[in-house]
C-alpha cells in the first residue's frame, strides 16, 4: 500500500514537472511570436507554439493546470471550469495581423475534456455578424473577456475580443460560443429582436479608440405615474427615480466620420454614444444610450468619462 502511495505521488509530480517544462518552451515561442525580427521567425515560433501547446493539451488532467504565460497570449476560463480558450496574434511587417489559438472544453456526451485548434479565415467570412462557425473557421481574435451566461437549456460563453486587422482598421467583436453536439459553435442568436445575428463586430479606423467591457455599473431609471393633486380632481405626471446594479456590455457605436463612406471602415470612429447589451431572460438586450462610467460613479449627466486606453494585446 505504502509503494503504491509513492508511486501516485511521484506520478503526480512528474506530470507537473511536465507542465511546466511545456509552460516555460511555450512563454519563450510567445515571446519569438511577438518580438521576433522577421514575418518567417515569427510565424515559425508561432507554428510551433500551436503544436506544443496541442501536445501540452493532450496531457491528462490538464484542463486543471493554471497557466502563466506573457501578456502576448490570452488564457481565459469559464466560471464553471469546463471552457478554455487561448489566443494569440502574429503581426507582420506589412502590419496586417493573423490570429491563432486553441480552445479546450468538456464534452458532455463523451464525459471527456478534448481540444481544437482555431484557424483564422476572417478575410473569407463574408456575413461575418450572421455566420455560425467552426473552430476551423474562425472569425480570428485576442479575447479580453469571457461571460458565462446560463439558460433553461444552454450555457453560453460570451467573448470580447479585438483585432488589429492591419495599418487601416482594428476590430472589436461580441462573439457567443456553446458547446453543440460535443463540439464549440462560434455565434449563436442571443441578441434579441435580431433574428440572424450570430455576433458583434465593431470595425474601425486604426487610429481611433473604441471602447468594449463588461462592468457592473449603477443605472438610474424613471417611473412616470399619474397622481391626483391633493385637494383637487386634477391629475399630473410625476417621475420617481429607481437606481439599482446592472452588469452589462458596454461599447462605442462607430459610423463613418465622412457623409458617403459607409462600408469603409478606415473612416469609422465613434459616434459619441456609447451602447450596452445586459443578459435579460436568456438574451443579450440592447441598452440604447448607455453610459459606461467608473464603477462608483453613477449612469447620469454628472459623469467622468473612462479613459480610453488601447487593448491589452496591442503590440
Amino acid at each position: 500500500m505504502l509503494l503504491l502511495t509513492v508511486v501516485g505521488l511521484s506520478s503526480q509530480a512528474q506530470d507537473k514537472a511536465k507542465m511546466q517544462d511545456y509552460q516555460s518552451r511555450l512563454s519563450s515561442l510567445f515571446i519569438r511570436v511577438a518580438e521576433a525580427p522577421t514575418d518567417n521567425e515569427r510565424y515559425l515560433a508561432s507554428e510551433e507554439a500551436v503544436q506544443l501547446l496541442a501536445e501540452a493539451l493532450d496531457e491528462e488532467d490538464s484542463e486543471e493546470w493554471k497557466w502563466s504565460l506573457p501578456q502576448y497570449v490570452s488564457v481565459l476560463t469559464s466560471p464553471d471550469k469546463l471552457f478554455r480558450i487561448f489566443t494569440w496574434a502574429v503581426v507582420r511587417d506589412n502590419g496586417e495581423f493573423e490570429c491563432f489559438g486553441a480552445v479546450q472544453f468538456y464534452n458532455e456526451k463523451e464525459e471527456v475534456y478534448e481540444h481544437l485548434l482555431l484557424n483564422d479565415k476572417s478575410e473569407e467570412i463574408m456575413n461575418r455578424e450572421e455566420s455560425v462557425l467552426a473552430a476551423d473557421q474562425w472569425l480570428g481574435a485576442v479575447y479580453q473577456d469571457l461571460i458565462q451566461t446560463t439558460t433553461s437549456s444552454h450555457t453560453y460563453y460570451t467573448l470580447l475580443g479585438w483585432n488589429g486587422v492591419d495599418n487601416l482598421t482594428e476590430r472589436k467583436i461580441i462573439e457567443p460560443v456553446y458547446i453543440r453536439n460535443g463540439v464549440p459553435q462560434f455565434g449563436a442568436p442571443l441578441f434579441r429582436r435580431m433574428r440572424n445575428q450570430r455576433r458583434v463586430v465593431l470595425e474601425y479606423s486604426n487610429d481611433a479608440v473604441v471602447n468594449l467591457r463588461y462592468e457592473t455599473q449603477t443605472v438610474e431609471e424613471v417611473e412616470r405615474k399619474r397622481e391626483k393633486v391633493k385637494g383637487t380632481n386634477r391629475y399630473q405626471t410625476v417621475e420617481i427615480k429607481k437606481e439599482h446594479k446592472e452588469t452589462m456590455i458596454i461599447f462605442d457605436e462607430v459610423e463613418p466620420q465622412i457623409p458617403g463612406m459607409e462600408g469603409l471602415f478606415q473612416y469609422y470612429v465613434p459616434s459619441g454614444t456609447e451602447l450596452a447589451y445586459a443578459f435579460v431572460d436568456g438574451k443579450w438586450e440592447l441598452r440604447n444610450g448607455a453610459q459606461g462610467r467608473l464603477t462608483d460613479k453613477k449612469l447620469n449627466k454628472d459623469f467622468e468619462p473612462l479613459s480610453k486606453e488601447a487593448p491589452a494585446y496591442k503590440f
